[in-house]
């Protein structure tokens, strides 16, 4: 069985305070986005991998360890609790760049949930999935969702929203720069924001900008000199809006559905995606 993870971008992303467990409490709106990567589950009868998973990739390399991968996590969580879950062989084909603010991993390790759920049989509701998807990472569980959500807490606590994108264009650009969520959570100045996130997404597209804002943006921007001119040039290319998607290192712009995007404007070895 195959399934198609895709990717989300922020919509705004205001760290309002630092929270006594060590997290931060976040407003966001989480959108989804038909860049997809391609997971697929087949059981095998005997396996003499380590519990059970044979694991392989292609497409973009994954870096780390094997054994933190995030799909891999997924089905162990599962086999805890589910232990007639057979042994399976496990492919993942990266095409959502890593470490750039598209929640790619958290995507994977709650489609490698859902697949698993439905493959096998397991029988559990949305809401138990959610559970599932929170123990892996705190943007997991809108994956199981996967509608456009207004997300508070560390990003867990979600309500379904009406936004419709889809008679825009989005341009998706990352300069293949890998961020370390943990370390840019750890320096950013949490406040409350002049706009509530919630608020400004009500308003048309073309009275977001200087309005929504990604407050790990400018810390981004000023530590890597090579995304300085990143936003401004989807601007100056017709963008009505750009902003950093999460903890960077992606920026995106909506453009009219007819303007034609010039990815020429962009250094040849950029990620660049256009998605209609």
């Amino acid at each position: 069985m195959v399934n198609f993870p895709n990717c989300k971008i922020n919509l705004g992303l205001n760290i309002i305070g630092k929270r006594a467990d060590g997290y931060h409490d976040l407003e966001t709106v989480f959108y989804p986005v038909n860049l997809n990567d391609a997971l697929e589950i087949i059981p095998v009868e005997k396996s003499t991998a380590k519990d059970q998973i044979e694991f392989s990739s292609s497409g973009l390399n994954i870096d780390g360890v094997e054994e933190d991968n995030l799909c891999i996590q997924a089905y162990r969580l599962l086999k805890k609790n589910f232990p007639e879950l057979p042994a399976i062989k496990m492919h993942l084909h990266k095409t959502i760049p890593m470490g750039a603010g598209l929640g790619g991993g958290s995507a994977d390790a709650a489609f490698t949930l859902t697949l698993l759920n439905n493959k096998f049989n397991l029988g559990l509701s949305t809401n138990q999935l959610i559970s599932y998807a929170l123990q892996l990472g705190s943007d997991c569980p809108f994956f199981i969702i996967n509608k456009p959500c207004f997300a508070t807490g560390r990003g867990e606590v979600l309500e379904e929203i009406n936004l419709d994108l889809s008679k825009y264009k989005l341009a998706i650009v990352n300069p293949g720069i890998h961020i370390n969520t943990g370390r840019a959570f750890s320096q950013i100045k949490p406040a409350i924001a002049a706009y509530s996130v919630k608020e400004i997404i009500k308003k048309p597209v073309e009275q977001w900008k200087d309005k929504l804002v990604n407050d790990f943006e400018e810390l981004v921007v000023t530590t890597y000199a090579q995304m300085k001119d990143l936003k401004e040039t989807l601007y100056n290319s017709g963008a009505i809006y750009a902003s950093m998607s999460g903890s960077g290192s992606t920026f995106y712009g909506i453009f009219d559905k007819e303007k034609k995007v010039d990815t020429s404007v962009f250094p040849a070895d950029y990620f660049i995606e256009i998605i209609e």
